[in-house]
């Protein structure tokens, strides 16, 4: 397995991201055609901050993103950003099909999972890390 890598000014780096939401409460309101539009925004907002979407999936109460960015992105940021267009468009979208779910204008926890992930367990790091030449 190959992994490519980008090139910034000054670095060179390869990350991605594992990023989950979840609706509130846990309701189970995002249907196909929410799915889709969902996809949508989440493409659309992505290349605005020169993030790569690279697969998005979900059931009817969360959603999976598997993002590459580069090191300037300031993932706190991205995700609420991220969090607040697709809120606020599925619910103008969907207003007729969510107002009996949820009274108040939410869609989204306020909450979210992030992990890192790469071509590499930790395991394998720790391991390459450890062989390295101590100076003598």
């Amino acid at each position: 397995m190959t992994i490519s890598y980008d090139k910034g000014f000054r670095s060179v780096y390869s990350l991605t991201a594992h990023i989950v939401f979840v609706t509130k409460y846990r309701k189970k309101v995002i249907n196909q055609v929410i799915h889709e539009r969902l996809a949508t925004i989440f493409d659309e907002a992505c290349s605005k901050w020169e993030v790569t979407l690279l697969e998005f999936n979900g059931e009817n109460d969360h959603v999976h993103l598997l993002i590459r960015y580069h090191p300037q992105i300031e993932l706190s940021k991205f995700i609420a950003n991220l969090k607040t267009v697709s809120s606020r468009l599925i619910r103008k979208e969907f207003g007729d099909y969510l107002n009996p779910v949820y009274r108040k204008p939410v869609f989204w926890t306020g909450s979210y999972f992030i992990a890192s992930c790469g071509g590499v367990t930790v395991e394998q790091l720790k391991a390459y890390v450890e062989q390295q030449s101590t100076p003598e």
